[in-house]
């Protein structure tokens, strides 16, 4: 009776080990689907043999065209991570669009270390309500960005706002921070996507 009780617990627990380490191996993809279905770190393009495939939503928002009645402010912004090395900032801090009008701005990004950094750029939009409302056709921060020693980059991002974002909102802050993606930094990069979430 003993011995039968203790192969059941050591199966119970062997099966809980493989779960939680499917678990973990499935995160990676889960995540991304979750991005592509409520448009968090706007992954509003699928990225498939280095060229961006436009989803449905993208279609639309441009067939629909341009409401030249109504402006809406965007404002940019670089945040600063004590932790990487970086001279990081937009070339254009504010801009105003009409929902509907593709627009591009460029980003300015140069590292400072004596080391080749891998980083990733974590987006935030406030309002948050407007988060998938503002797509991105192309962005820095679909890719990890590979930044050699002293090496400086102007990056593009590309970007239409819906003409469905809702009434009353007539400015939106899109900011973003670069995490190391390097061995032993995953730690700040997998926190930045939990603020997402629960910002």
């Amino acid at each position: 009776m003993t011995k039968h009780i203790h192969r059941r617990t050591v199966l119970g627990l062997s099966l809980v080990a493989v779960l939680m380490f499917g678990f973990g191996f499935a995160l990676v993809p889960l995540y991304n689907v979750f991005c592509q279905a409520f448009g968090f770190n706007g992954r509003n393009i699928e990225v498939e043999n280095g060229t961006y495939q436009v989803r449905e939503e993208v279609v639309r928002t441009l067939r629909d065209g341009v409401d030249k009645n109504r402006t809406i402010t965007v404002q940019f912004l670089a945040n600063e991570n004590k932790d990487l090395p970086w001279e990081f900032r937009p070339l254009q801090r504010e801009i105003n669009v009409h929902p509907g009008e593709v627009k591009q701005v460029r980003f300015y990004a140069r590292n400072l270390s004596d080391k080749t950094v891998v980083a990733r750029a974590i987006p935030s939009m406030q309002p948050s309500v407007a988060i998938k409302y503002f797509t991105k056709v192309e962005c820095f921060c679909f890719n990890n960005q590979i930044f050699k020693p002293g090496e400086a980059k102007e990056m593009p991002l590309i970007f239409v706002v819906d003409r469905k974002l809702p009434q009353g909102i007539d400015k939106l802050t899109q900011s973003y921070t670069f995490f190391d993606t390097q061995q032993g930094k995953s730690d700040s990069v997998a926190a930045a996507v939990k603020s997402l979430v629960h910002g």
